[in-house]
């Protein structure tokens, strides 16, 4: 009855698409309007209707990389699919959807972890490589093959280092391991079993092993909108101009 979906906004490539570009993505989506359809079709545009294009693009590129409008977008070709399945009408969702902002590695590592697990705490698989629809599936597949890490997913580039590439700051490998590792500890036949040896992930993260397991189940509650070390938090709530700190408690509990 619900998903979950681990998003990265690319500000910069976004900023630097031309208008060719923004156009095109966008027409992925919508049908534009009257003058972007002639503009991608080579016909000559006026100035004033030059100008008026370059105002709607910019609109564009400002949706194309917000969260909110790719949610309305997938929910409601979700929401489509499934009244067409069903053949009824009126709403699929019970309501908007929920958010929360990973401010640094150690948020990172859990939530991706609690999402790609969600099928084992759930019952409908055995091991991590089993569950349907999860990207960690795919992953395991690409591992096993020796094959590029699967497209449309944010590749593993290491660990932190110079000139560091952009995408996932873990090895590959270690993600694996740690998926694996939790997986097999959450599980109701190995229930408050912890392996002598923790994943390299959590000794560079400095994340104790029984907060690890607790957030790799119970991610989304302990938490208000924003998620990380409490310095992070700090950080974030003085650049969006909070009065408050909310989910200090919480972020100091957890995070180191």
């Amino acid at each position: 009855n619900h998903y979950h979906i681990v998003l990265h906004v690319n500000k910069h490539k976004a900023d630097n698409w031309n208008t060719d570009e923004v156009i095109t993505r966008w027409h992925q989506l919508f049908t534009g309007t009257l003058l972007s359809q002639r503009y991608i079709k080579g016909e000559a545009l006026c100035k004033a209707e030059r100008d008026t294009l370059n105002e709607r693009v910019i609109l564009w590129r400002s949706r194309l990389m917000d969260i909110s409008w790719y949610m309305r977008v997938l929910n409601e070709s979700i929401a489509r699919q499934a009244n067409t399945e069903d053949d009824c009408t009126g709403r699929f969702w019970e309501g908007r959807f929920r958010s929360q902002a990973l401010l640094d590695e150690a948020a990172l590592a859990a939530c991706m972890a609690y999402v790609d697990l969600n099928p084992l705490r759930s019952k409908l698989a055995d091991t991590p490589e089993a569950s349907l629809h999860t990207s960690i599936r795919q992953r395991f597949n690409a591992e096993k093959t020796n094959s590029h890490q699967p497209d449309g997913l944010f590749p593993f580039v290491g660990n932190p280092r110079r000139s560091m590439p952009e995408g996932l700051p873990f090895k590959l490998t270690d993600y694996l391991e740690l998926v694996d590792w939790t997986g097999r500890i959450i599980r109701e036949d190995k229930r408050g079993h912890i392996a002598s040896s923790l994943p390299p992930i959590l000794q560079r993260l400095n994340m104790a092993s029984n907060n690890w397991l607790y957030l790799s189940q119970h991610f989304e509650s302990p938490f208000k909108g924003l998620v990380g070390s409490v310095f992070k938090l700090r950080e974030a709530c003085k650049k969006l101009k909070y009065q408050r700190t909310p989910g200090i408690t919480s972020c100091d509990s957890y995070f180191p």
